[in-house]
């Protein structure tokens, strides 16, 4: 009651209008309590911290002798442009690790300074990185 009294001068007086300054929408007068980011990119950086990566798994000889039988049919058949499905590991620009990929399509070329098969739609592949290849070429009952 007593802080009552200390404004009763002041709490009364009718609400002061600018003669000359245009009164502020409710949106704009909102605006100036929004929230501050005193971090910028904290937040960015810490999803990338929990982005998780695999590791690069060690391929079996059975499995690499595979993967050669089947680039030998691609690059024997190179002018059909035949259609495979192919199995890579992509290295992660920014952390240690990586993700498989698949990328489906037609085989176009194979760079053999880059060691990259070339699809139809650009994408180049690195040879060195393909862990599995499948398509209509291949006799599916030859596979492990």
């Amino acid at each position: 009651m007593e802080k009552a009294r200390r404004y009763n001068d002041i709490i009364y007086l009718p609400h002061r209008v600018s003669p000359t300054r245009p009164h502020m929408p409710p949106h704009n007068r909102a605006a100036q309590f929004s929230p501050f980011a005193a971090l910028s990119g904290y937040e960015d950086a810490v999803e990338e911290e929990a982005r998780l990566t695999d590791e690069r798994s060690e391929l079996s000889e059975d499995r690499q002798a595979l993967i050669n039988e089947r680039l030998l049919v691609i690059l024997e058949n190179i002018r059909e442009r035949p259609g495979v499905s192919i199995t890579f590991f992509a290295a992660d620009k920014s952390k240690p690790g990586g993700k498989y990929v698949t990328a489906n399509g037609f085989a176009r070329h194979f760079d053999e300074g880059a060691g990259t098969l070339i699809f139809t739609d650009g994408k180049a592949i690195p040879i060195a990185d393909i862990c599995y290849i499948e398509g209509d070429i291949f006799d599916e009952s030859a596979s492990p």
